[in-house]
């Protein structure tokens, strides 16, 4: 299924639905007041950070200071424009229970469950304070799925030991998210035409019928269409785009190569996985969970960036700072680094550069979230975003002194552009992004018994 199959009935029905949602819980909102986070999104990528070292040297992944004083490593970099939005968290920790173990962290990521026996975070939150939207929980992942990856390889659990498999295809994850929806508990007004069967934009091909909707809608509902459309048109841009380039073959061959051969087939398969289309595709998914969000369709989202030990092909991310077309540099290869901190060595040097690039990542969700306006702000002010891995230093996967970093200010319960270090376990981190969302638990998993001190006003 291509993207110019979306159907004016589907967009229609998502924009519908969308708004709804947002109107629903309007009052909802407003009863809340200042002081709560509308939504939380974890965006999780693999294989830690340059910790602390065998030979003792410290960590690479450090802030301090606050405010206009606040300083933060090389690895951090990427996010010295939105610094002012972060909490850089110290000194937390998941337990001693598989210390050294990729999986054991994965399972105990959002649940601090030792062994992965219990409910993830993000899921409690789905069923809680996320119940009354749509899509109570959005896990989206990039090439999250890989080699069928399964079981501790996905960070959220729906229950004891069971996890959820992320969605790997943004064209079917916006089908899902756009392609149905209801009004106030009834289905959406539905046209008749058909699916479109040419190439115009299927925003285009459903103005008459939009226009006539916000006739009919207020004037505060008619602006939350245009913004909807806006983000809409935008990402549909960027699918159509990337479809076509990964059918196409891109980036384009050396001149030494012949042309591919034309490749029109649904955005599946190897295409999906090609390491080299990871960086657009990841770029899609991180469009669609601001958007979903924009439009009131959840309030919770995951974003899951490859799975632990992760084989991607990092060197192949064209036009970034680790691209080497003459040499394969996978995550997991250069985590192991050794025991020193080495800059002579080329697996330190580049993992250095991969963890840049996920922190890239990072702040360009950071970017989306603070471009759109809301309320007195913007959805960044509005929302929690926690940064996380399986493990700290990749080449130890200590569980200690994790790598940790809470964006946003919750609808003001949050104050950023700070350091915290707090010494325990990393379950009253997790309690204290439920409390951000309204959500009252004491604590979260083993060990566990209060919310993270200092990080909510």
């Amino acid at each position: 299924m291509s993207v110019r199959s979306f159907s004016r009935r589907a967009l229609l029905q998502g924009l519908l639905a969308g708004t709804a949602a947002t109107a629903i819980t309007a009052a909802t909102r407003r009863a809340m007041g200042n002081g709560r986070a509308r939504r939380v999104i974890v965006f999780y990528y693999p294989d830690g950070i340059a910790g602390r070292s065998q030979d003792g040297m410290g960590t690479l992944w450090w802030a301090s200071g606050a405010g206009s004083s606040l300083m933060l490593s090389e690895i951090l970099q990427p996010l010295e424009a939105r610094k002012g939005d972060c909490v850089f968290v110290r000194g937390t920790h998941m337990g001693s229970t598989d210390e050294g173990s990729h999986p054991g962290g994965a399972k105990k990521l959002l649940t601090n469950k030792d062994g992965g026996g219990g409910t993830s975070i993000d899921q409690h939150l789905a069923n809680t304070v996320g119940r009354e939207a749509m899509h109570r929980h959005l896990y989206l992942g990039a090439q999250a799925n890989a080699n069928n990856a399964s079981g501790d390889k996905h960070i959220s659990y729906a229950s004891p030991g069971v996890t959820v498999a992320p969605e790997d295809d943004p064209i079917r994850a916006f089908r899902r998210l756009f392609g149905s929806g209801t009004v106030g508990g009834m289905p959406a007004p539905m046209p008749t035409n058909t699916d479109l069967e040419d190439d115009r934009s299927v925003i285009d091909s459903a103005l008459g019928d939009l226009n006539e909707l916000k006739l009919r809608a207020g004037v505060s509902e008619s602006a939350k269409l245009d913004l909807h459309l806006e983000a809409l048109r935008e990402l549909e841009t960027r699918l159509r785009a990337m479809s076509m380039g990964m059918m196409m073959g891109a980036p384009p061959p050396p001149a030494s190569c012949s042309m591919p051969r034309l490749e029109y087939a649904e955005l599946t398969g190897s295409a999906l996985y090609a390491p080299e289309n990871f960086p657009r595709i990841l770029r899609a998914q991180t469009d669609l969970m601001v958007t979903a969000m924009a439009c009131g369709l959840t309030k919770v989202g995951v974003i899951q960036c490859s799975h632990h030990t992760s084989e991607l092909i990092m060197s192949r991310f064209m036009g970034s700072e680790m691209f080497d077309p003459g040499f394969d540099m996978r995550s997991h290869q250069a985590s192991h680094y050794g025991a020193r901190q080495d800059r002579g060595n080329r697996l330190f040097t580049d993992y250095l550069k991969q963890r840049r690039w996920w922190v890239s990542q990072f702040a360009y969700l950071l970017e989306q979230l603070r471009a759109r306006p809301e309320g007195d702000g913007t959805m960044l002010d509005n929302s929690v975003v926690l940064l996380c891995s399986e493990v700290s230093d990749g080449n130890t996967h200590s569980h200690a002194d994790m790598p940790f970093v809470v964006a946003g200010r919750g609808g003001g319960c949050i104050s950023t552009g700070r350091v915290i270090e707090q010494n325990r376990r990393h379950g009253d981190l997790l309690a204290a992004i439920a409390g951000a969302m309204g959500e009252r638990v004491s604590g979260w998993g083993d060990g566990s018994g209060e919310r993270l001190p200092g990080l909510l006003s």
